[in-house]
């Protein structure tokens, strides 16, 4: 752990917001920090953000900044902007970098923040996982800078303020792989029925997002992922890829909840949105499956889904015993 101190940013800090953004913009080639021909508000940081009325950190160790943040109001759907997130070098891995950004969201919730947006550069791809850990996705187009670093930016989003479900695009998809990965070996850990027996390695995870990622990019599939209170913590799909005689029909399948978010209305949430989002497209039939007695059945049962059967011995269990699968399908109107 780092000894900084998270203080309240000031102007008098420019100059070591100057040298911490420099180091930081160093690492990447190309990425030219020109402060009074480009970013003239370094000179006085507090005062620029609050008077948009956001507000600015600083991380101090030593009588040094060695880390830094800001968050300031957008001017549209209740969103808030999160900028200028920057940590030494020295202090990396330290968790001083998810100190600085706690602390900007929670400012940014308590000001009536229901979305937080971010910039950041393509070339900084340590920051892009950063983000996409705390379960930031990408989304929009890619904003081109007309500076002398030639600079392109992505946009970061993700919903802060309750239990919100959103479907994801193919690039928005990509960016939450890691994230998901995560999820779904928490979940198959779990003993979630989801194809997989525990343990399930990253890389196994990994390449499965992936590919569910070019099945979104394809048309062939469509992810939706829940946020609780910002925080990435479920998910569901819908496979479109039917028979030429089935164009009404989808499957939906990998379920999954955070286990430490369970019993909070997460699953009920994914499961009402996949079906609003099957009837947006035209799908009229559904059919999933899963290990019977598991709390999956239960919701499904309680969501109005008609049983087909059961087939014994279907899949294994996580205590790699034969274990009975049930078969659902659901009508939607």
């Amino acid at each position: 752990m780092t000894g900084a101190r998270i203080r309240g940013g000031r102007d008098s800090d420019a100059e070591g917001f100057i040298r911490l953004i420099g180091e930081c913009w160093a690492d990447y080639p190309g990425c030219i920090l020109d402060v009074d021909g480009e970013l003239p508000e370094l000179r006085a940081l507090a005062t620029y953000f609050g008077r948009d009325g956001g507000a600015l950190w600083a991380a101090e160790q030593d009588g040094q900044v060695v880390g830094m943040a800001a968050t300031r109001p957008m001017q549209q759907d209740a969103a808030w902007e999160i900028c200028k997130v920057y940590v030494a070098k020295a202090c990396r891995g330290t968790g001083l970098a998810h100190d600085l950004l706690g602390t900007a969201e929670a400012h940014a919730r308590t000001g009536g923040a229901q979305r937080l947006v971010l910039w950041t550069d393509t070339r900084f791809e340590a920051a892009h996982r950063f983000y996409e850990k705390r379960g930031y996705v990408r989304q929009g187009s890619i904003r081109i800078l007309d500076d002398i670093s030639n600079s392109l930016e992505f946009r970061y989003a993700k919903p802060v303020a309750g239990l919100v479900v959103e479907a994801l695009d193919a690039a928005a998809a990509a960016s939450a792989e890691r994230r998901l990965s995560d999820l779904l070996i928490a979940c198959v850990a779990s003993g979630a029925s989801l194809t997989w027996l525990p343990p399930l390695v990253p890389a196994v995870a990994q390449a499965y997002w992936k590919q569910v990622s070019s099945q979104v990019a394809l048309g062939k599939a469509v992810l939706l992922v829940a946020w609780l209170d910002g925080e990435l913590v479920g998910t569901v799909q819908l496979g479109l890829d039917m028979p030429e005689n089935a164009p009404h029909r989808a499957e939906l399948s990998k379920l999954m909840v955070d286990p430490h978010c369970w019993r909070r209305g997460v699953g009920r949430a994914l499961m009402r949105r996949a079906e609003q989002a099957a009837r947006g497209i035209g799908r009229s039939l559904l059919v999933l499956d899963t290990r019977l007695g598991t709390a999956a059945e239960a919701l499904y049962r309680e969501l109005g889904w008609v049983e087909v059967g059961t087939i014994p011995g279907f899949e294994l269990g996580p205590d790699r015993a034969p274990a009975d699968a049930v078969f659902f399908w659901k009508a939607i109107r």
